[in-house]
């Protein structure tokens, strides 16, 4: 049974079917699933969406959605939700947070800031993250070194040989999802290929990064969805030459590793 460790379902992708969605990845074998949200404006949303679906959910700023005129009130609203959340076993972790260093984003310095601030607020809570990680992982791991004491995992990773071992060494699992699927991803299936074991954990992404198998001809994407995990896994236990039925539960046990919390939610637990 596979465990997907980012997946927003509460996207607006899923709204005319998400029943049918969460019944479809069931179907496949995803026993449980991880919804990071990315905005103050999303958190009652996906906690709502998390107790519905019997899935866990993360509270978070995506960098993103970080803008100047909004980051003190939306960093309290923050503070004051993961404290109202941190009785409903449930919640897991602070993100979706990181650093996205794409032409178009944020100011970085900003950025910088209110991931640093929600970082030790996940400090101060013993809580895990989960980072967002696009062309920034020098800084994510720079901000985790001064901080300290917080691990957790790095989404879709997706950096260097040396930028790989920095978040292992703090504690991080990678994620790995849709992206592997590309024959062109070579450093990317380097990894899924390398890495030890415990260092993985799966993951969709959905509605986002989809599989190569939903790209279609003329540049037409489909949507992704958590079913998907269980072909996806198929390629990465392909790489590594094990049974995918190995690396389920390899991904399971880092899963709860990476984020403490999930053994107490149904579809996580290690007795699932």
């Amino acid at each position: 049974m596979y465990l997907d460790t980012h997946c927003h379902l509460d996207a607006a992708e899923f709204d005319a079917d998400r029943d049918a969605v969460v019944a479809r990845a069931r179907a496949a074998g995803v026993t449980g699933m991880v919804l990071p949200a990315v905005t103050p404006a999303a958190f009652g949303r996906v906690r709502d969406c998390a107790h519905r679906y019997d899935a866990a959910y993360t509270l978070g700023i995506h960098p993103l959605y970080v803008a100047d005129r909004s980051a003190e009130g939306d960093l309290a609203a923050l503070d004051r939700a993961v404290a109202d959340a941190l009785a409903d076993p449930r919640f897991v972790g602070v993100g979706e947070i990181g650093l996205d260093f794409l032409s178009g984003s944020p100011p970085p310095a900003l950025q910088e800031a209110v991931y640093r601030r929600q970082l030790e607020l996940a400090r101060r809570h013993a809580l895990p993250v989960i980072l967002h990680v696009r062309r920034s992982a020098d800084r994510l791991l720079y901000h985790l070194r001064r901080v300290g004491g917080v691990a957790g995992i790095a989404h879709a990773f997706n950096g260097s040989e040396v930028q790989a071992q920095g978040f292992l060494d703090l504690g991080f699992k990678l994620g790995f999802g849709g992206a592997v699927t590309y024959d062109g991803s070579l450093r990317i299936r380097g990894f899924a290929r390398r890495l030890p074991s415990d260092a993985l954990v799966l993951e969709t992404d959905a509605p986002d990064i989809p599989p190569q198998w939903l790209r279609g001809a003329g540049g037409a994407v489909l949507r992704n969805e958590p079913a998907e995990l269980a072909r996806i896994a198929e390629v990465i236990a392909g790489l590594r030459g094990i049974p995918a039925e190995a690396l389920a539960a390899a991904t399971r046990a880092n899963a709860r590793a990476a984020l403490p919390r999930l053994a107490a939610v149904r579809g996580f637990a290690a007795r699932d």
